[in-house]
């Protein structure tokens, strides 16, 4: 018999541990982005720079880093000279070489001096926003690059020889057919990534698509949408890529590491504004504006918001939510035995009715989605959320 008094979390061995680097730093804003950026200027670059490598010396962690991933924004913004200088900064506070190491690539971005400083430093894993192959609906989309800028990026990227290449591709756009959306999809496969992600198009507030929403000036179709997510699963199966997330496919061994770690809630550390992180207890955000974030760095503050504790109830909520977006689902056992004061009676009544619903399948603890679930993975994952809200931990 356990040591522990009755009702006290179990004590968890420190698992592997991220880093994540938000580059602010963007040509235009697309229709669709929620993320925050900015067009930089040059002494911006280097404030930026400064102030995260002061940023990554103020958070404490005593294990080598597992994954890095660069996103934005798109890192691509950054000079080679100020990729090698970022790079060498993240390298120091690694502890060793990283598993993987991701850096996210617009096409318009993509030349060689970039990608060599990025193969010099170690990274590893390439993920490049297509969206889409069609001309119009890449105008749409507000997005910069042409069809013609995807094959050479493409070309360039393989030629420098990373070890894994993922292309983002979006469905649901204003005006695209079945068609159109096969067309890209078969497009992607004839190029041989390694990895896609498939996003079907949300619309976020504070975006240019978000006002067209508002003004009915476009729709949303939710029998479309789940008809698209339905044919893109059988054309990627088909074509080798298995599903190992709701929106993401790979070829074996090319599942992205960093984005398992964090749906299996280990620990990150977000570093730039709106850069988020999980670590030592809390989950928060950095804020998301440059200037506001650099203030309080030299005083050694992070400008962080939206903190939370992180109690062990938290973690198996979100363990379970996250989860069961992922093909393998979620082993709820260990869970239970980590948070054993999380309200589990009436979250197995809301698993049971879900499975009830057809929307998911369990074997003792072991839960996952049907892919009638997987269509509505959102939903389920608000019924969840609000089952755990029903009882909130106390210790």
């Amino acid at each position: 018999m356990s040591g522990r008094p009755l009702g006290q979390a179990k004590a968890v061995a420190p698992g592997p541990l991220g880093i994540y680097v938000h580059v602010p730093f963007c040509a235009s804003t697309c229709d669709f982005c929620a993320f925050y950026q900015k067009q930089p200027t040059a002494t911006e670059v280097d404030d930026f720079l400064v102030g995260i490598e002061r940023e990554a010396n103020l958070v404490a962690w005593d294990r080598p880093v597992s994954t890095v991933f660069w996103g934005g924004g798109t890192p691509g913004m950054l000079a080679p000279k100020d990729l090698a200088r970022l790079a060498a900064m993240v390298r120091a506070r690694c502890g060793g070489t990283p598993e993987e190491w991701t850096v996210e690539l617009a096409p318009t971005s993509v030349i060689e001096s970039r990608l060599e400083v990025l193969k010099d430093a170690g990274v590893t894993r390439i993920s490049m926003g297509v969206q889409s192959f069609q001309p119009d609906l890449l105008d749409a989309l507000g997005r910069q690059h042409t069809r013609d800028r995807i094959f050479r990026a493409y070309e360039r990227v393989r030629a420098a020889g990373f070890a894994s290449v993922n292309l983002d591709l979006m469905f649901a756009l204003p005006g695209q057919s079945a068609e159109q959306w096969a067309s890209d999809v078969r497009e992607a496969v004839a190029l041989a990534p390694d990895h896609l992600s498939t996003y079907c198009l949300t619309f976020e507030e504070d975006t240019k698509l978000w006002v067209k929403l508002s003004q009915g000036r476009v729709k949303l179709d939710a029998d479309h949408e789940a008809a698209l997510y339905q044919a893109t699963w059988a054309q990627l199966a088909a074509a080798g890529y298995a599903q190992y997330e709701v929106s993401n496919f790979a070829r074996p061994g090319h599942s992205c590491r960093h984005n398992l770690n964090t749906w299996r809630m280990h620990e990150w550390v977000g570093l730039g504004p709106s850069g988020a992180s999980q670590f030592a207890g809390w989950r928060g955000a950095n804020i998301a504006d440059l200037g506001r974030w650099l203030e309080g760095i030299p005083r050694g503050e992070r400008a962080t918001e939206d903190r939370v504790e992180l109690t062990p109830a938290l973690l198996a909520e979100d363990a379970l939510i996250f989860g069961l977006r992922m093909n393998e689902g979620v082993d709820l056992a260990p869970w239970k035995e980590r948070a054993p004061l999380a309200p589990w009676p009436v979250v197995e009544e809301t698993l049971a009715a879900l499975a009830a619903g057809g929307v998911l399948v369990r074997s003792g603890d072991e839960v996952k989605l049907t892919d009638r679930g997987r269509l509505v993975a959102d939903a389920v994952g608000a019924e969840l959320m609000a089952a755990f809200e029903v009882v909130a931990e106390t210790a």
